[in-house]
Order: structure tokens, then sequence, then C-alpha cells
């Protein structure tokens, strides 16, 4: 990849939109969509949208349509790649630091790109004499160790977008043989890929008629342990927060702040002067918190500052 160094305006050319490139990465949400547009309307394009030598979309696929649909003006940067592949590349890690893609979406990009790496993969194969890539064998997700085409495709795979050799294994099972629930589950966030690969593999030994039922039961079953991991969690954040309300106040009461008591602790702890002037701020500080928690308490009380008026 390379920049070219030529620069197009709108107004001059108009890119081409190729649905493979611009489907790569998964839609923006209605927020990152609304923030984007607020940010172009205000500010305009400022950043060039990337197109390759064939004026091809590489990235920028949502400011340019948003552009067009606002009739705003925007640059494009012309790229020179060696094929879509590297194009699609460069875009996946040019977006990848902007946006917290899970292992679940990185690994359907990666499927994405397994056409143009396995077309690549037999190119430089029968350059150097061989097609071990003519005939594709089973894949084994959980023998890292057995040779096979999948295996290679899979390690390819797994290194363009960031992924365990492992795990991008268990991705390509599941695009395979999971089912709709297991899949649904995971484009929402309710399975790990662990968990829909675990599913996946349960319900192959089941009679077929009986996989998606199973399959849909056993996805409900890990939803419902997750709300309750998460109600356990909230329940033992609860405890610590009032666990740490309670150790504070039975110390601040403990503390009979006389000058004579006051004296004694600067010192028998030997205080700097300066140590003693951080202590004044501390202090400070000290009385604004059990100042704002009285006054959050009032309102706490019937009768009390909620209740007024």
């Amino acid at each position: 990849m390379r920049n070219t160094g030529t620069i197009y305006a709108s107004a001059e050319h108009t890119p081409t939109i190729l649905p493979e490139m611009a489907e790569l990465l998964p839609p923006l949400t209605g927020e990152q969509l609304a923030t984007l547009e607020a940010d172009l309307l205000k500010n305009g394009c400022y950043s060039p949208i990337i197109v390759n030598e064939d004026m091809v979309i590489v990235d920028g696929h949502n400011r340019q349509r948003l552009c067009e649909q606002h009739r705003l003006p925007y640059q494009m940067a012309v790229f020179s790649f060696e094929d879509l592949l590297e194009a699609k590349q460069w875009a996946l890690d040019t977006q990848k630091g902007r946006r917290n893609l899970d292992k679940w979406e990185l690994g359907k990009i990666a499927l994405r790109l397994k056409p143009d790496i396995e077309i690549r993969a037999r190119a430089n194969q029968s350059a150097a004499g061989g097609d071990k890539y003519a005939v594709e064998k089973p894949l084994s997700a959980t023998l890292p160790e057995a040779v096979s085409t999948s295996v290679d495709t899979r390690k390819e795979l797994a290194d363009a977008v960031g992924l365990g050799e492992r795990t991008m294994g268990k991705v390509m099972q599941i695009d395979e043989h999971a089912p709709a629930a297991v899949k649904e589950a995971l484009d929402s966030g309710d399975l790990s890929i662990n968990q829909g690969y675990n599913i996946t593999r349960q319900v192959q030994e089941l009679p077929e008629e009986q996989r998606d039922e199973a399959a849909a039961m056993a996805v409900e079953l890990e939803k419902a342990k997750k709300e309750i991991r998460q109600i356990d969690a909230e329940a033992d954040r609860r405890g610590k927060i009032s666990g740490t309300f309670c150790k504070a106040f039975e110390r601040a009461l403990a503390l009979t702040p006389t000058e004579e008591n006051v004296r004694i602790w600067v010192e028998c702890t030997r205080m700097r002067p300066d140590e003693i002037e951080y202590s004044v701020q501390e202090a400070q500080e000290l009385a604004g918190v059990f100042s704002t928690i009285a006054g959050i308490l009032k309102t706490l009380v019937p009768g009390g500052d909620a209740d007024a008026g």
C-alpha cells in the first residue's frame, strides 16, 4: 500500500461503492451515525475519503454517504493497493483502532476475507509449484496439530483480524454448523464464542430435526445464567459500597478532634510542615464529603428536602 499523493474533489470525480468493501465492517450504531452526522454538519468533511486507483472507496463509506445526503463537499485521497485483499486488510486495520469490535465481529469480518485469502493462497502455491489449497478438507477447530488445507486457511484468517487460530477455528465451525439461535445470540452479545461453539458441538450429536429447538433452549439457559451472574455482581457491588460507608463512619466517629489529640497525632507521626498542610487539605475535603452525604441523607428522610413543596 502507498499513498499516491493524488487528491480529487467530489465535484471532479464520483467514487465507486463496492458492496464487499462497504459491508466489510459492521454498520455503525444509530448513536455513532448521529454523532458523525452532527460533526460533518458542524465542521464539514475534514478527513479525506480513501479510494484506490480505480476510485473504489476503501475507507470512509459512512462519511461519503452522509456528505452526498447533505450535499457537503469532500476530498478523496488515492491510495495504491496490490489487490482488493490488501485494501480490505488496510481498511480493517485502520478501523480496528476506531471501533470496539469484539471477537465474534472480528471473526465474521475474517470470514468475509476468506475468498480473497484463498485466491491469493492458490496463486502463491501455484507459483511455487504446488496447490495444497486445491482440495478443501474438514476443519478441526480443537486439534491445532492437524495439518490440513482448512487449518492453513484458518491461520491466515486469524492473522488477518488479530484473533487466535483456535478462536478463528471455532468461529468457522459456528458459521458452518450453528443453528440460527446461536448466531443471533452471538450477534446480540448474549453468548461468547466458546459458549456458542460448545452449544453447536452439543446439538450436532442430536437428530437434525431436534437441533434448532435444543440450541434455542441452550441459548436461553446461558442467557439466564448470565443474568444471574449480573445480579450477583450487582449485589456484590452494592455490598462493597455499603461496607465502605459503614467503615468510614465507624472510623470517623471514633475520632475525638480536640486540640490536644490533634497535637498528639502530629507529634507521634512526626509530620513535617508540608505534610501538615497536605493533611489540612485532606481534612477539608473529607469535611466536604461528609457534608455532601448529610445533604443526601436529608432527602431520604420522610418529610425532608425530597418532600418539600
